[in-house]
């Protein structure tokens, strides 16, 4: 039986200002109306398989349960600390799908690629079953289409069932070598995905990283259940090294094969490649929101928040959101993560900020803040119930646009309806919950001495959150 494991730990920093930390881009939907994430679960449909186990973030926990819920999946929700790479994340996969006493295929994939032929995909799983059941540690080659040199290859070597032995592993190579790789026609990118038997991968990686199984195994061993999540013990798995299966285990296994796969595939890795995965217009221009483009070719402009117009320009990149504007070359795409570095060096928040945050209940999104005041629009979901909390330098606000709030200040419970407000004082505790079957909507307006997130005493938690979470 296959057992999907769905790496859901990356952070996208080549796709701001839409990828932040806080909202990385398998959570985004780029292509579709499903993120990344939920076209990875989609996928998963056509194939014998057991409930996915979901490898992710802590800080992301409430964004990967909520979109499993919304795709209508069952699954395992497993939260790592910190993240440490996709090695020791399948390791943890797979000694916890072999806890049931089983030894599955585990088929290992990230959670922000693209895939456009569904069954293209599912026919280079099917070719890598039996060697997988042989014990082969199987991963994915993509036939290139194009010299790209933002993506390692695997040279093939000779014929394997539905593969091929791997000769080696290459580096993201220069344009010249990238082209000839092409013309040769003997390798393919390397995808990250893998499909390898839980115990065949364990004990390569007793051979090759003791260390790192070690602290694998006691970070499962040591884990315990926070409400639907399964949280892996801190220490344990801090103390294993960051590394990538290839780097860890493929690169020196005897039993690495690699099967094709041409399903057009996208890591989505840039927003050159975001480009050429959408419909283009006659100009060869992708456009998302509310863009107007005049004398303008071959360019990708995202508009969130507000018009955006362009004039006489090409091969642009234009991504507008409410707190940030990116212009870019297309050529230069990839460079975008080292700008981030830039901005991160120098401080800047909207690094790592969304926009719009999302929480267990809802989310918010700031509309306007100043000396001593802040205002935010906020959603709480039907059954949404923020935590029973007060703040010790700030009052609040609550005018209600939509939906009917029950709301609680101090020992009062009482109902708030649409165009209704009511008002909390600094220090007295509090709490906001949507018992109606529509989204509540609500402006908030703080004023006080001290307006961050940090400044919330969590007195009751349905959600188990800490203070600034």
């Amino acid at each position: 039986m296959i057992q999907p494991v769905i790496l859901s730990g990356g952070s996208g920093t080549r796709l701001w200002p839409l990828s932040r930390e806080q909202m990385p881009k398998q959570f985004l939907r780029l292509t579709s109306s499903q993120s990344l994430l939920q076209q990875t679960l989609a996928r998963l449909e056509g194939l014998e398989s057991l409930p996915p186990i979901l490898m992710g973030h802590h800080a992301h926990r409430f964004l990967m349960a909520e979109q499993l819920r919304e795709s209508g999946y069952a699954g395992l929700l497993v939260l790592e600390p910190e993240g440490r790479n996709t090695a020791p994340a399948i390791a943890c996969a797979a000694l916890i799908a072999r806890q049931t006493g089983d030894d599955p295929l585990l088929l290992v994939l990230p959670a922000d690629h693209v895939i456009g032929d569904l069954n293209a995909f599912h026919s280079s799983v099917h070719n890598a079953v039996p060697l997988a059941e042989a014990g082969y540690l199987v991963t994915f080659g993509v036939v290139p289409s194009y010299p790209e040199t933002g993506y390692g290859y695997i040279a093939c070597g000779s014929t394997l069932g539905g593969g091929h032995h791997i000769a080696s592993f290459i580096e993201k190579p220069c344009a010249e070598r990238a082209r000839k790789m092409l013309e040769a026609g003997n390798t393919l990118w390397n995808s990250g995905m893998f499909l390898l038997r839980a115990s065949s991968y364990l004990e390569q990686l007793e051979a090759l990283q003791p260390a790192m199984l070690s602290a694998c195994e006691a970070a499962v061993l040591q884990s315990h259940r926070d409400l639907d999540f399964l949280r892996l013990s801190e220490e344990a798995f801090l103390s294993c090294s960051s590394e990538s299966i290839d780097y860890a285990v493929m690169e020196h296994c005897e039993h690495a094969a690699v099967v094709p796969l041409d399903a057009q595939w996208s890591d989505i890795g840039s927003f050159d490649a975001l480009w050429a995965t959408l419909p283009t217009d006659a100009a060869g221009n992708v456009v998302q929101g509310d863009g107007v483009l005049r004398d303008t070719h071959r360019s990708l402009v995202i508009a969130e928040h507000r018009l955006v117009a362009t004039l006489g320009v090409e091969d642009l990149v234009v991504v507008e959101t409410p707190d940030s504007v990116l212009v870019a070359h297309r050529d230069y795409a990839q460079q975008v993560k080292h700008l981030v570095a830039t901005l991160s060096e120098a401080g800047r928040g909207e690094v790592n900020t969304a926009v719009q945050v999302h929480r267990p209940w809802g989310s918010f999104q700031a509309m306007d803040s100043g000396e001593r005041y802040q205002v935010k629009h906020i959603t709480v979901k039907p059954g949404g119930r923020l935590s029973l909390q007060r703040h010790h330098h700030r009052a609040e606000h609550w005018i209600v646009v939509s939906g009917t709030a029950q709301v609680t200040i101090h020992e009062r419970t009482f109902l708030v309806s649409e165009n209704q407000s009511t008002y909390i004082p600094i220090g007295v505790p509090h709490r906001l919950e949507n018992l109606g079957k529509i989204p509540l909507e609500l402006i908030e307006v703080q004023s006080g001495s001290y307006l961050g997130e940090d400044d919330i005493e969590r007195l009751d938690d349905v959600y188990a959150r800490h203070s600034n979470e």
